[in-house]
């Protein structure tokens, strides 16, 4: 049974959810999360700690000639797995934050990627909640909420960011976060 988010849970839209160090799942074992939607009918969010190691222009050739070419690919999510999802981020005017923008086509892309401060990345597939199923898994501990931390998007994050992010939490999320993958081999 899905319960649905009542108006006293918070809407984590903008946040970022830290897998807990006991979660095996290999789609989310060790990953950051950018949430770019959150409501009573779902979440929706993208992988910010898988890169590919490639660039836009090197997963389609339609993008290799154009101003997207150099954007960095990462793996978003296990769902929809083939679907280019172009996400942008850059410091927001008046508070000390960032305005983010998800799912943009490639035309705004090309606009957005000459602006100054704006960073751009595109994703293959992106993580998804049904409406409560997210806020279930929050109260078995499967995540850690984090608030987006400022300079995080400024970098290229790899593997190392849920290690990074686990640690700022406290000295226990530190420990845990560093622990072996097979502590027997300890």
């Amino acid at each position: 049974m899905n319960e649905r988010r009542s108006a006293s849970s918070p809407v984590l839209a903008g946040s970022l959810l830290l897998a807990h160090p006991s979660l095996r799942d290999r789609h989310f074992r060790k990953t950051v999360i950018l949430l770019s939607t959150h409501d009573n009918d779902g979440a929706m969010g993208v992988v910010l700690n898988r890169p590919l190691g490639k660039s836009l222009g090197e997963l389609d050739s339609a993008f290799a000639a154009g101003a997207l070419a150099g954007v960095p690919l990462f793996e978003g999510g296990p769902v929809h797995t083939s679907q280019v999802i172009l996400c942008a981020w850059r410091p927001h005017p008046d508070q000390d934050g960032y305005q983010l923008m998800f799912g943009i086509d490639p035309q705004k892309a090309e606009e957005l990627i000459a602006e100054e401060g704006v960073h751009l990345r595109a994703f293959l597939g992106y993580a998804g909640w049904t409406g409560g199923q997210l806020e279930e898994e929050l109260k078995h501990n499967t995540w850690l909420v984090s608030q987006l931390v400022a300079d995080l998007l400024d970098d290229q994050p790899g593997e190392n960011l849920w290690r990074e992010l686990l640690g700022q939490i406290d000295q226990e999320w530190r420990l845990l976060a560093n622990e072996p993958e097979d502590p027997s081999l300890n």
